[in-house]
């Protein structure tokens, strides 16, 4: 396992992350820590979560799983707000109401007495940003955050987030969570170019493309239980030819170096300029083996070449990105109140 600087901090974390967002839903809780505890053992220092997953069972399941044998202390704990908290109106979103309210929930469900990394889930043209950073500014300095970032920010935003901070002198992001991976490489246009231009860390979601990536999906077939059926995700995401032939390519291109499909795709991610730490999304101890396996998968300057040829850089073969920020593309329409 390989390290890198979260940004332009001083703190040190594992070349891919744990996320979260299977645990207490389709993991339950005794497989959920069961990856927790074999992800720590393969070198894995760095959690992400939310308040939104899982109705916050996923907090609770890694507060538990990291409260055993001090363990929280060696771990950087990443976790997110935003999401409804509740039936009331103000029980969500980016006010400093519930921001501080969050943080404190999410303080309390995992089990410690501060968050290492705390996420705004999603940005919104409702609230100024001034006021969000201000509430977290205050967290920070109360000692309940350590660092603040950001995910599915546009890169207009990622600026105006940061001038911002540097207007009102306070704490400024060091990271932004995009979804990329090699089917959807929109966040190379200007996420991850303004992240790389403002030392700010980049640790994709979904590098996986929710399970398309694993290679456990033909043009014919695919387990029942999947995100993709009939060629569309859960979300309404669709195959396009395209994609299965980067797919026919990567299963040859895993087979010649004798690792499985989504170890190669995670590899690619992971060696990506600008990205600090993919997010893995394990439902099971297979896949996080599986997973973590992608540490030892190399590639040279002519795999990366091969995938171009296919997977064009700064393009989408299927749009994921833009699918996946529903909420903030219904937030900057000002015709809609949420």
């Amino acid at each position: 396992m390989e390290y890198k600087s979260l940004g332009r901090t001083g703190i040190k974390v594992s070349q891919f992350c744990l996320g979260a967002m299977m645990f207490g839903g389709r993991a339950d809780k005794a497989v959920s820590i069961e990856i927790i505890d074999y992800a720590l053992e393969q070198g894995v220092n760095f959690v992400d979560t939310a308040n939104g997953y899982t109705g916050n069972e996923s907090e609770r399941i890694v507060g538990e799983a990291l409260a055993q044998d001090g363990r929280r202390d060696n771990i950087i704990v990443a976790t997110k707000f935003y999401m409804p908290q509740g039936d009331d109106i103000n029980e969500m979103g980016i006010s400093r109401r519930h921001i501080v309210k969050a943080c404190e929930d999410s303080l309390r469900r995992l089990k410690t007495d501060w968050i290492d990394l705390y996420q705004m889930h999603r940005s919104s043209a409702v609230i100024p940003i001034d006021e969000s950073l201000r509430a977290l500014d205050d967290l920070i300095r109360s000692g309940k955050v350590r660092y603040i970032g950001g995910s599915m920010f546009q890169g207009w935003k990622i600026v105006e987030s940061l001038w911002v901070s540097k207007e009102l002198g306070l704490n400024r992001f060091i990271c932004e969570q995009p979804g990329y991976h090699m089917l959807d490489r929109t966040a190379e246009r200007e996420v991850i170019p303004a992240a790389a231009t403002f030392g700010m860390a980049v640790i994709p979601w979904g590098p996986l493309c929710g399970g398309l990536l694993t290679g456990k999906y033909t043009r014919d077939s695919g387990p029942s239980d999947g995100r993709w059926q009939d060629g569309k995700d859960n979300a309404n995401r669709e195959v396009t030819p395209l994609a299965w032939d980067v797919l026919d390519l990567l299963r040859t291109m895993a087979d010649e170096k004798g690792c499985s499909v989504s170890q190669l795709a995670l590899g690619w991610c992971s060696a990506q300029p600008g990205v600090t730490a993919p997010i893995i999304g394990p439902r099971t101890l297979e896949q996080v083996t599986d997973n973590l396996g992608a540490v030892g998968v190399a590639l040279e300057a002519e795999d990366f070449s091969r995938i171009d040829a296919l997977a064009l850089p700064c393009s989408a073969t299927v749009a994921y990105y833009d699918k996946a920020r529903g909420l903030d593309l219904r937030a900057h329409d000002h015709r809609i109140v949420l």
